[in-house]
């Protein structure tokens, strides 16, 4: 997951759709977390860290996109100082066999990992994709799983977003 990509801009709309207002409980009335302070940067690399252990929790052998996370606002707040991580990404297994089985193993092992499980099961869609959305309340980042067997090749989406982080005194976000 290396090249930054244009099309994870895109991605911003779907995530916020999904996750924002999700489980991960603080004090925070508008339901997102504070995740504490951090540069931009930093907290992408924090990021990427999360995904890579997501996916590493699949167990299966398969291709990884290449995006890398981006910065969002966080809703009513300023701006310059305060941001959110977005990181979409998707797992293509070596053999379309194993899409079942990753996501079989994401609902079992996460829990394991401090994830909690707080929506799985079929979507809206024509297709009726499997969606898996859980919370890791330590780490302040929610994800959503969706199955899409029925694309060629099948495919799992992943899109992670953290709760709301605020840069250091005298800094300000940096927008990548």
């Amino acid at each position: 997951m290396k090249t930054r990509t244009r099309a994870s801009a895109l991605a911003v709309p779907l995530v916020l759709t999904i996750l924002t207002g999700c489980g991960m409980t603080d004090d925070k009335s508008d339901g997102v977390p504070s995740a504490g302070t951090s540069t931009s940067l930093d907290a992408a690399d924090t990021m990427e860290k999360v995904s890579s252990g997501i996916y590493d929790l699949m167990g299966v052998k398969g291709k990884a996109s290449e995006s890398l996370p981006g910065v969002m606002d966080c809703s009513g707040k300023d701006t310059k100082t305060y941001f959110r991580i977005f990181h979409p990404w998707s797992f293509t297994p070596a053999s379309a066999s194993d899409l079942d089985e990753a996501m079989e193993r994401l609902k079992r092992e996460l829990p394991k990992h401090g994830w909690r499980i707080v929506e799985y099961g079929p979507d809206t869609s024509r297709n009726k994709n499997i969606n898996l959305t859980a919370d890791n309340d330590k780490k302040k980042v929610s994800v959503n799983i969706t199955k899409m067997a029925k694309n060629d090749p099948p495919k799992l989406s992943v899109d992670l977003v953290s709760g709301c982080y605020k840069v250091p005194d005298g800094e300000e976000v940096e927008r990548f």
